[in-house]
């Protein structure tokens, strides 16, 4: 895999994936930039680091790392103590999946579980749209998102489904507290009827102007953020 971009780059270096870091390729302004001084860079032209990483968005940096992206199982992420868990329901924009990782990694969840199938995984474009978020997350794939909602409730996890429906919690009606999993639906269509029917709850946030709904990314900045809230500081699991 070869990521790309500045935070990209920056955070597999500091990341569960830094001893897997292999060339990096830079322009000369960004191989002088402190975090790479004592690395050992090939300086090339914006040209060539297009070339090498196969993207214009690569902000004069890329870096090639051995192997695939490391994910965890879920049921690493359902032995952890209380954790909080946001499981996406066949998320398929690399770009919603890159941000919503983003604020995920910033409100300080215990993972991430996203679909096998017909669900964007992780690609340097997403490592790039987290901001290298991704190197420091717990990610796991499910075979069936259903299922793993009901692992969680035998694991004593409570399950929270996002939906723009009416007869849906008002979003800060829960407390969140313990062992929690909250769940967004894929663009467009939501979440799925047994995704939805295997959640504890479905929640809804306020929408007050004309537009029917919430970009996903969005509905995941204000929901996590309540979450944080209502949980008081979450401590980070090393």
């Amino acid at each position: 895999m070869i990521v790309y971009g500045r935070n990209a780059v920056r955070e597999a270096l500091l990341g569960r994936r830094a001893s897997s870091v292999g060339e990096i390729v830079a322009t000369p302004a960004l191989a002088r930039e402190e975090w790479l001084a004592e690395r050992r860079t090939r300086v090339v032209a914006a040209e060539e680091v297009e070339r090498f990483c196969g993207s214009r968005e690569h902000q004069g940096v890329c870096a090639e790392l051995a192997g695939g992206y490391p994910y965890v199982s879920t049921g690493e992420l359902l032995a952890l103590a209380e954790p909080l868990i946001v499981a996406l329901d066949e998320i398929q924009d690399p770009q919603n999946l890159g941000a919503i990782c983003r604020t995920a990694e910033c409100v300080g969840v215990s993972g991430v579980v996203i679909c096998e199938r017909r669900a964007a995984e992780v690609t340097p474009a997403v490592c790039r749209a987290s901001a290298g978020a991704v190197e420091h997350l717990r990610i796991a794939r499910a075979r069936n998102l259903a299922d793993f909602l009901l692992a969680a409730r035998r694991a004593g996890c409570w399950s929270y489904g996002t939906v723009a429906a009416p007869g849906a919690l008002d979003y800060t009606t829960p407390d969140y507290g313990g062992g929690v999993v909250i769940v967004f639906g894929g663009e467009g269509r939501g979440l799925r009827r047994r995704v939805a029917e295997n959640c504890d709850a479905l929640v809804t946030l306020p929408l007050r102007g004309r537009i029917a709904s919430l970009n996903v990314n969005a509905a995941a900045g204000a929901l996590l953020y309540e979450v944080l809230h209502r949980r008081g500081t979450l401590d980070r699991t090393p």
